[in-house]
């Protein structure tokens, strides 16, 4: 046999919903089977969802995922399916791929490199596998690895086709990043040409509390052709024939192969390696098929996945957290409006609710902004002035009996009062009418601490908390160019951002210009460059001496930030882990 027809099930799964994950691989398993596809492959840990943490603690979790497993095994009739799961023995747990077919347990995978990095902490949960087996279909021999796996060059992928498998099957549960989708394929076209192999990659998508997985699962043949790629940030069965008989001609062609068979025989245990061979497979002898024309979906462009991988994780943690409708604080500057704008993309106008707090500071200008994009969206919008309990609140602060401000001058606690006001009405409107409080606060203003805790850091789930300021721009220009209006006021593109707590206040006022801000966070906080490398990269001594001693001290606030979607790839929260209580601070 050399025509093998592939069905990578990219689903949006969720971690916990065991039966519920099961009920969706179930009906996968159908579409596929009415496709006529011979293996149906599913993302890692597809029974758990990924990553399931300390759930992974619990044995009667484990035993649910056990119990999954064996009910998928009976729906396998013609088919083989290679299925992610937490695989437990009597010493230990393992994130493994089960191979079943038509009915039957046939082997099994275990996954060698665990992630410890990042947002990742598999050592915690996970033993490693031993054994890298290669599966006989046929007269096809075939390589099962999981996710990090294939990230290693000299790996079990390529341990398995030095032994003979012409396609190696990936199943992944890798968080998206910007250009992550760009640079794992490319990581996957090298894969496939240098171990002469078809390489078949099925990744998770959906959002999962911080994470979102951008899909697009990828199948490449052994010359570096994108073959078939599903589409991101959405769910699919992604379709392809694959003729292994190419491979075979290619290695004859490729000395590069004959070269590393030396390779096989120092690995350790390599005979241990390759235990299970399959005679004979659900495959042989089914009936002719008529091709099947395989996907090939553009990767999207920078922007373009920036904002469906904010709508795709937005939308899941509201919905798989049980909430239908979100509120937030429309100011009429350029972070609510793009927060809202993808809130209504990821849920519908129906269930966003926008609100206008408006004080003695707020200009007519920002009022206006805020109805205006209300109106563009579509959405619900209330009008509800603070400044009368704003001023009872200054009265209480400034009169008898103790008069604890009196005499003081009007500061960042009287502006902080207006900001935690506005959080204490959000906040009652989330919990009479059930409604998720969206934070809208950007990354580069978490990062310098220029927010209000228990004010405008209030909420659920913070949309933008990944996106620095200067990208939020960004967003807001593309999205009004997507053909369906504009839903971002030009002028809160336009206008000098302030958060107008105090007379002609702008940001510009107590943080340096966001062309240059950005920048330095980006090389402090993403690429960890000191204080001396920053300078030297052409930046103003003190501007950078200011930005590391705030970014440093505010690490109490970000700790207690609501979560948001990560889209870079050192994101606050899981990803960036530094200790409140700190002292360091680097000589240079």
């Amino acid at each position: 046999m050399s025509l093998i027809r592939l069905a990578l099930a990219q689903l949006n799964l969720t971690v916990g919903d065991v039966s519920g994950n099961t009920r969706r691989i179930l009906e996968c398993l159908d579409e596929a089977r009415s496709q006529g596809a011979d293996v149906v492959i599913f993302p890692e840990l597809a029974t758990a969802g990924y990553p399931p943490e300390d759930l992974l603690l619990k044995t009667d979790f484990i035993a649910a995922n056990a119990r999954a497993v064996a009910q998928i095994q009976q729906a396998t009739a013609g088919l083989t399916v290679v299925l992610g799961y937490p695989a437990a023995d009597d010493y230990d747990l393992y994130n493994a791929a089960v191979i079943l077919q038509d009915g039957r347990r046939v082997g099994e995978y275990r996954k060698h490199f665990l992630p410890n990095y990042a947002v990742f902490d598999e050592n915690r949960y996970f033993g490693r596998g031993q054994i890298s087996p290669v599966f006989q279909f046929g007269d096809d021999r075939v390589g099962v690895s999981v996710c990090e796996d294939i990230w290693y060059a000299g790996g079990p992928p390529q341990w398995q086709a030095l032994n003979g498998a012409e396609l190696l099957i990936n199943i992944s549960a890798s968080p998206y990043a910007m250009g992550k989708a760009q640079s794992r394929e490319r990581m996957l076209v090298t894969r496939a040409v240098d171990y002469v192999a078809v390489v078949a990659y099925c990744n998770l998508v959906g959002g999962q509390d911080e994470l979102v997985f951008d899909g697009c699962s990828t199948v490449i043949a052994p010359d570096g052709t994108v073959l078939a790629r599903g589409p991101a940030f959405a769910e699919a069965l992604v379709v392809a024939d694959v003729d292994t008989a190419t491979v075979f001609r290619r290695r004859l062609r490729d000395p590069r192969s004959r070269q590393n068979r030396s390779l096989v025989a120092k690995l350790a245990d390599v005979d241990e390696r390759v235990p299970l061979i399959l005679s004979g497979s659900a495959l042989a002898g089914s009936s002719p098929r008529p091709p099947v024309a395989p996907p090939i979906v553009p990767v999207p462009t920078h922007l373009q996945e920036v904002w469906q991988a904010l709508v795709l994780g937005t939308g899941d943690y509201v919905r798989k957290n049980g909430f239908e409708t979100v509120v937030l604080g429309l100011s009429g500057g350029i972070d609510s409006a793009v927060s809202a704008a993808i809130a209504v993309d990821a849920l519908g106008s129906d269930h966003v609710v926008g609100v206008s707090l408006p004080s003695r500071f707020s200009s007519q200008h920002s009022q206006d902004d805020a109805a205006r994009l209300a109106d563009n969206l579509g959405i619900r919008y209330l009008r509800l002035p603070i400044d009368a309990p704003f001023a009872a609140m200054l009265e209480t602060l400034n009169g008898p009996p103790d008069q604890p401000f009196a005499g003081s001058d009007f500061g960042v606690a009287e502006e902080n009062i207006q900001a935690r006001l506005r959080g204490m009405i959000l906040m009652a409107l989330s919990n009479k009418f059930g409604w998720m409080l969206l934070c809208t606060g950007n990354k580069s203003e978490n990062a310098v601490g220029y927010a209000t805790l228990y004010g405008d850091m209030a909420g659920g789930f913070a949309v933008i908390k990944d996106v620095p300021k200067m990208l939020v721009w960004e967003l807001g220009r593309w999205r009004n160019q997507q053909g369906d209006g504009e839903r971002i006021p030009e002028r809160s593109i336009t206008k000098p951002p302030s958060a107008e707590l105090r007379p002609d206040q702008l940001d510009s006022d107590s943080l340096p210009p966001y062309e240059t801000l950005d920048v330095i966070l980006r090389l402090y906080i993403e690429e960890d460059f000191s204080r001396s490398e920053i300078i030297a990269a052409g930046y103003d001594a003190a501007t950078v001496q200011r930005v590391i001693r705030l970014v440093d001290r505010n690490e109490y606030k970000r700790r207690q930030a609501a979560p948001g979607t990560k889209i870079t790839t050192r994101a606050f929260g899981k990803d960036r882990r530094l200790p409140i209580t700190n002292r360091y601070h680097a000589a240079d």
